[in-house]
């Protein structure tokens, strides 16, 4: 009988910021308790938003859903200066789950913005995160979101010029479009530190790695999961069957019926608990599991200052 293998690739799963956003609303939570009011999914995956759901967040879609005076956090994917704006107007206690990766883009933006260059801000015009960058300075930016946004564009001044990512993009197809950018406007500046990731790139190269020695690769991550969708892309452009799955319910049992080998990962929002059950899942259809790392990843971020400051966080930070 031939073993049929199952590789566990990492890194896998949570990023550093996807952590410590869904540290700060349990934190919250706990300290406040509940309500906490959060403004758009924190994070793009079902199963992190109905537990948080559970603890007592809420998920609100407008600042102007939230009561005077309550708390709101912001996602991880970030917002823009109104949104800030209409909280302080409203008298709503915001604490700032931004990732520290997209703030530094959105910086960017602000940066370029007032030395008068035009910014190419390539990304899904309507992610969370593009929303919010773009309306940093608006007025300089055009988001570019496919090889024909970037054969078309038009520019002010083509010698000022400046190209900025969503975090979450395929690596692959993003150097495409900068590459043509580059074509276009041969004076384009790029970030001093490219935009995307460093847990979108780990992971995009994990997969890669494996890959092309499999016969099908599984992506655990939800559909509206930017990083998680770039994920399959990687795995097929290498050649191999690749799906994207919520769950262990999501696996079809003829894509794994006659196989001899599949490998697993999971976009940066996606819960360990949730891999964890496609494993078991494939372990229960007969196959072996074998755990892949294609190279480490140690990456943390601090909590917000107004969280780290309270005596009782600390205590649990200290537990």
């Amino acid at each position: 009988m031939v073993k049929k293998i199952l590789h566990i690739v990492r890194p896998r799963g949570f990023c550093a910021g996807v952590s410590r956003a869904i540290d700060i609303v349990n934190l919250a939570i706990d300290v406040y308790g509940a309500p906490i009011y959060v403004l758009h999914e924190l994070v793009h995956n079902g199963h992190v938003v109905r537990d948080l759901v559970a603890r007592g967040a809420v998920f609100i879609q407008d600042v102007e859903q939230v009561p005077p005076r309550a708390r709101l956090i912001f996602s991880a994917h970030g917002v823009s200066p109104e949104v800030r704006l209409a909280a302080m107007a409203r008298h709503i206690h915001a604490i700032d789950a931004t990732c520290p990766l997209v703030i530094k883009v959105h910086l960017e933006a602000v940066k370029f913005a007032r030395k008068g260059y035009s910014i190419l801000l390539i990304g899904d015009r309507n992610h969370d995160e593009v929303v919010g960058t773009f309306n940093e300075a608006p007025e300089h930016t055009k988001i570019i979101s496919t090889q024909s946004d970037a054969n078309q564009v038009v520019v002010t001044d083509p010698s000022r010029v400046v190209y900025l990512t969503q975090t979450t993009l395929s690596v692959y197809d993003t150097a495409e479009i900068i590459e043509r950018l580059r074509e276009r406007f041969p004076s384009i500046q790029g970030p001093d530190v490219d935009d995307i990731c460093y847990a979108t790139q780990n992971r995009q190269e994990a997969v890669e790695s494996v890959a092309r020695r499999v016969c099908l690769v599984l992506v655990v991550g939800s559909k509206n999961s930017s990083n998680s969708n770039s994920l399959v892309g990687v795995a097929q452009r290498a050649g191999t069957r690749a799906y994207l799955i919520e769950d262990e319910n999501g696996i079809h049992p003829e894509w794994v019926a006659t196989i001899e080998s599949v490998a697993i990962t999971a976009g940066a929002s996606t819960p360990e608990t949730i891999v964890q059950r496609v494993r078991g899942r494939l372990e229960g259809w007969g196959f072996v599991s074998t755990e892949v790392e294609a190279l480490p990843e140690n990456v943390h971020f601090k909590l917000p200052t107004e969280l780290t400051v309270l005596p009782v966080v600390r205590a649990k930070l200290a537990s």
